[in-house]
């Protein structure tokens, strides 16, 4: 079973939340022509937001981190969404020489050695990357939504990051069955991973299929202990000196 005949349900409210989402990027937008950034993961609810920006022309670059970890079927998404949508995709990149000398020093497999490590690792994949996308910018959009786990259940539509920039949340009210649905919706499309129970992925080495009954987050870093499982993106963490 495919995760649209999974997932995609119309439920209650549904063209509202759409409508809402719509008009919140329209508005950001306005406020900050052409320092606008939406910064997407390419999970399914990312690609909901990369097609409400290109169906209604919205003046928002769309940008991803090709961290050099992802899944073949992760990277073999990126032409198929910039088809899609008609947009360019900014593709951007841990800083090789850094990645040379992480790996000389800790191996391929650095996250699996203690939690810092795999902090450090993110940091140097996932956080490196992003500050430079960010640069010049003064908004950026998210694909977050509080149902995705405890640690976002508090989510808001709008925030202020500790760089200053306004962060984004459109879909922070939507269900799994309102992104499934749009996507059902308007043929968008999504990463085929999500058929194989992957609802959230990371780079490869970081995720695994979920089990039925299990948290949508279950498959990120599963073999470490604790709720709050984050890269960093998305919590304020500062670059970890391992990066260097």
């Amino acid at each position: 079973m495919s995760a649209v005949d999974l997932y995609a349900r119309l439920t209650p409210g549904h063209d509202e939340r759409s409508a809402q989402t719509v008009a919140l990027l329209q508005d950001a937008a306005a406020r900050h022509p052409s320092r606008i950034v939406f910064t997407t993961s390419l999970g399914a609810e990312d690609m909901v937001l990369a097609d409400l920006i290109a169906r209604h022309r919205l003046p928002i670059a769309l940008a991803t981190l090709q961290t050099g970890r992802l899944h073949a079927q992760t990277l073999a998404l990126i032409p198929r969404l910039e088809a899609h949508c008609g947009l360019k995709v900014e593709q951007w990149q841990p800083a090789p020489e850094a990645v040379i000398s992480f790996t000389a020093r800790h191996g391929e497999l650095p996250m699996r050695q203690s939690i810092e490590l795999r902090k450090a690792c993110c940091a140097l994949r996932k956080l490196e990357p992003l500050s430079r996308a960010l640069a010049g910018r003064s908004a950026w959009v998210t694909g977050l939504r509080r149902e995705q786990s405890d640690a976002r259940a508090e989510l808001p539509v709008s925030s202020t990051d500790e760089h200053g920039r306004e962060k984004i949340n459109p879909l922070a009210a939507w269900s799994q069955a309102d992104v499934w649905h749009h996507i059902q919706t308007h043929f968008v499309p999504y990463n085929k991973l999500h058929d194989l129970h992957f609802p959230s992925i990371g780079c490869e080495p970081c995720t695994r299929h979920v089990a039925a009954g299990e948290d949508i987050r279950a498959g990120r870093w599963w073999w470490e202990q604790g709720d709050a499982k984050e890269c960093g993106l998305h919590v304020g963490t500062a670059l970890n000196e391992e990066t260097a």
